[in-house]
């Protein structure tokens, strides 16, 4: 899978400002057909699909990467060292 790292931070941007950037830059790389597979807030602590880090406890790795990267994700858009990161198909 592909990684956008941003460094957004004096941009302040919210979690639906940065979905909709992630959105752009897939668009931009994948094409219309892209989707959003999975997604993580670390400020609100809140991912989706939910409960999917439930068997990740303690592991470096999220459960919504982890999902993304057995689904076949193809990018990942990550802000801020994980403060918000948004995979697609």
């Amino acid at each position: 899978m592909k990684s956008l790292r941003l460094d957004t931070a004096e941009l302040d941007l919210d979690f639906n400002a940065a979905l909709k950037l992630a959105t752009a830059l897939a668009l931009h790389h994948l094409g219309d057909d892209t989707m959003l597979l999975s997604w993580y807030d670390r400020e609100r602590d809140l991912e989706s699909p939910a409960g999917v880090s439930e068997c990740h406890e303690g592991c470096a790795t999220k459960g919504s990467w982890d999902y993304a990267l057995n689904r076949g994700a193809r990018l990942a858009v990550d802000f801020d060292s994980g403060r918000y990161t948004f995979c697609f198909l």
